[in-house]
């Protein structure tokens, strides 16, 4: 594992040239939202498939966060128009046009690697792909959770913080629910509310 004093490169892939990179960011997203606040209890093999679909998607990019050429983050995006259902749905449900937004999906990178600015290197570029897109609007998505459910650890703290310093605004009045297995559940998916976040472009 790369120390925290390797050097990360932050580079935007499309299409084809993201295929030799998904089991590395599929076995990121297994790690990282194994933690809370998500608590997803993933499987590489469901998520490596799951990741072709920004393979496949005309508009879609993912930013990959590079040590010697290892996959340590990633971030992705596409139109709103090519996201999947929920996120269409919750969209055109508040009267906004998924076709002029932006929909950032999951940004994962390794816990020792947190707090060197590739977060804001991750939303850097993913911005930069909107407009290159002609798109005027960004938009993520965050699990609510209760703040007094015991699972959560001690001395959390949310990114709420990080994301206003970003630009971003919560959109309470808009959400999409997620279906999902967390540890201890035997695999059996149950739902979970999720919160927007938006921002001009």
């Amino acid at each position: 594992m790369p120390c925290a004093m390797t050097e990360i490169e932050v580079t935007t892939v499309t299409g084809d040239a993201l295929a030799p990179h998904l089991a590395a960011v599929a076995r990121l997203r297994v790690e990282v939202f194994a933690a809370w606040p998500y608590l997803y209890e993933g499987q590489p093999g469901y998520e490596e498939r799951y990741l072709r679909h920004y393979a496949q998607s005309p508009g879609a990019a993912v930013a990959l966060a590079l040590a010697s050429d290892e996959v340590v983050g990633a971030a992705t995006c596409q139109p709103a128009a090519e996201a999947s259902a929920p996120v269409r749905e919750a969209l055109r449900r508040a009267g906004l046009d998924p076709a002029d937004i932006c929909y950032f999906g999951e940004s994962v990178l390794r816990a020792g690697l947190r707090g060197q600015g590739i977060g804001v290197r991750f939303f850097a570029a993913r911005e930069a792909h909107a407009r290159n897109l002609g798109l005027h609007h960004a938009a993520f998505c965050a699990v609510v959770r209760n703040p007094q459910d015991p699972r959560r650890p001690a001395g959390y703290t949310p990114l709420d913080a990080f994301w206003r310093k970003r630009g971003y605004t919560p959109r309470p009045d808009i959400s999409c629910i997620f279906h999902w297995a967390e540890p201890g559940e035997g695999g059996r998916e149950t739902p979970h509310c999720l919160s927007f976040w938006m921002r001009a472009l």
